[in-house]
């Protein structure tokens, strides 16, 4: 009797375990997106920022192409650096996704530009945003809002 008891316990946590962690993971064909987040906007006059892991389990490379979302009128790639001492950002057009690599989208590097926002994003809530892959085609994936000052995906 015990052990059927710890059974159903087992199953019931692998269960709510599973759901935790498909709700930050999305799978299309070879590619595996992770932790999608962005911070929180100051209203909608300035852009915000999202960020994620994207891995390709595939033996080719696949190419990110787009991206949109409808909390934003824009939505593109681009790669904060530096120049002069001076912090820039720049778009990079399409990004490549390796064959058994992974591409990091984090603050101080690569990122989805979200431009001229509909509304603001506001801490605790999510957004779907769709990335659009060459090879894969249209990935949604959920977005959850960190605090304006999130510097990673669990605050």
């Amino acid at each position: 009797m015990a052990r059927l008891f710890l059974s159903g316990v087992w199953a019931i946590i692998t269960f709510f375990a599973a759901a935790q962690a498909s709700a930050e993971t999305v799978r299309v064909g070879d590619l595996v997106v992770e932790t999608a987040w962005a911070r929180a906007s100051i209203g909608t006059s300035r852009p915000a920022a999202a960020y994620m892991t994207i891995s390709n389990t595939g033996q080719s490379t696949d190419i990110l192409t787009g991206v949109e979302t409808t909390v934003s009128g824009m939505a593109h790639i681009h790669k904060t650096g530096m120049k002069d001492g001076a912090f820039t950002m720049r778009p990079v057009g399409d990004l490549e996704i390796p064959a058994m690599g992974t591409v990091k989208l984090a603050p101080g590097g690569l990122h989805v530009m979200l431009m001229k926002l509909k509304q603001p994003l506001k801490k605790g809530e999510q957004f779907l945003m769709t990335l659009i892959f060459k090879k894969n085609g249209q990935v949604e994936v959920p977005v959850r809002i960190n605090s304006v000052g999130a510097s990673g995906p669990k605050e």
